[in-house]
């Protein structure tokens, strides 16, 4: 749907996988106009980035900001760091535990950043795609952690300050895979542009999914 300029504003976090792109679909339906913000941190999977810059054109988003942040000086992640991506793992097994690709304060830094822009651009909403029930290993991805950095928000802000407060968007958290991928599709998401993988491999210059990390198997499942 075209957008107006009386549409409220919202800064949507896009990494360029299945979740996020699912959530700006979601943010555009419901009537806002969409920035999207993604990050270049040092993930061993940067290639995700193109992913971000080809939805954010066919979703509309009326500015797409890549932030270079290098969470490589900590380390401490399969993701950003000389440490293997599990690979073939059960459902079962990936349920168990935080796993190594969980990057420490990953979602608290992007959701920061987005507060800023936020305020910059005066949107009063952000979007972002975590979800809590498929791989749900991630400590900052619960509804505790959204609910909790809502309040850091309202404490933080100008708005905040002034009585207006800026509201945080879960809304695939409590969706499986599966579900968030059908209501993609009921928005015209294609999932082609997307990527997900953790790991990806380049054979004759085309990137390529390994098929076998975490990520892939949950999307292919």
């Amino acid at each position: 749907c075209p957008m107006s300029s009386d549409q409220p504003k919202a800064v949507v976090l896009l990494s360029g996988g299945l979740d996020s792109t699912t959530v700006l679909a979601i943010a555009r339906t419901e009537g806002f106009t969409p920035y999207a913000l993604s990050f270049r941190y040092g993930q061993r999977h940067a290639v995700e980035l193109e992913s971000a810059r080809r939805v954010a054109t066919a979703l509309s988003a009326a500015q797409h900001v890549v932030v270079d942040i290098d969470l490589r000086t900590f380390g401490g992640s399969a993701l950003t760091a000389d440490i293997d991506v599990p690979k073939g793992r059960a459902p079962d097994a990936m349920a168990e535990g935080i796993p190594v690709t969980y990057v420490p304060a990953r979602n608290t830094v992007f959701l920061s950043f987005a507060l800023a822009w936020a305020e910059v651009v005066g949107a009063a909403d952000i979007f972002l795609g975590v979800n809590a029930l498929d791989y749900s290993g991630y400590p900052d991805c619960r509804p505790e952690f959204i609910n909790s950095f809502q309040q850091t928000a309202d404490l933080a802000t100008r708005a905040g300050s002034l009585g207006s407060s800026l509201r945080v968007h879960a809304p695939l958290v409590h969706l499986s895979k599966s579900s968030i991928i059908a209501l993609g599709v009921r928005l015209g998401v294609d999932y082609r542009l997307t990527h997900s993988c953790y790991d990806p491999l380049t054979r004759d210059g085309v990137v390529l999914a390994c098929g076998h990390c975490d990520s892939c198997i949950l999307r292919r499942e």
